[in-house]
């Protein structure tokens, strides 16, 4: 059968899922930053994704979901999260209050 390129059809973006739960777009983002919960010592971490209502993160400190952490991005006043999941090390956490994703693209 010879192939004929307009018999060809491409599907070109993806429906949304379904059982995605987030409240905002998430930014690809590469961004240093430190983590620590609340009273402990912080540890380095790379912020990979990032929302007004949450980021993803990945790092060699050990953080139980659950556990109020603070993100500290550089030139910004640190921001509260709540630890949703954790896998290796990478996890994901929600802001306790929107920040503004703005100025972090600014930095």
């Amino acid at each position: 059968m010879e192939m004929n390129f307009s018999m060809i059809k491409a599907r070109i973006a993806e429906d949304p899922d379904p059982n995605d739960r987030r409240r905002a777009p998430r930014l690809p983002i590469a961004l240093d930053a430190k983590m620590r919960e609340l009273g402990a010592d912080g540890a380095e971490a790379r912020v990979l994704n990032i929302s007004e209502t949450g980021f993803m993160a990945e790092s060699d400190g050990r953080f139980e979901v659950g556990s109020r952490v603070w993100l500290m991005l550089p030139g910004r006043d640190r921001a509260s999260a709540l630890v949703k999941w954790t896998a290796g090390d990478k996890l994901g956490a929600e802001f306790a209050e929107p920040i503004s994703v703005e100025g972090i693209l600014r930095s």
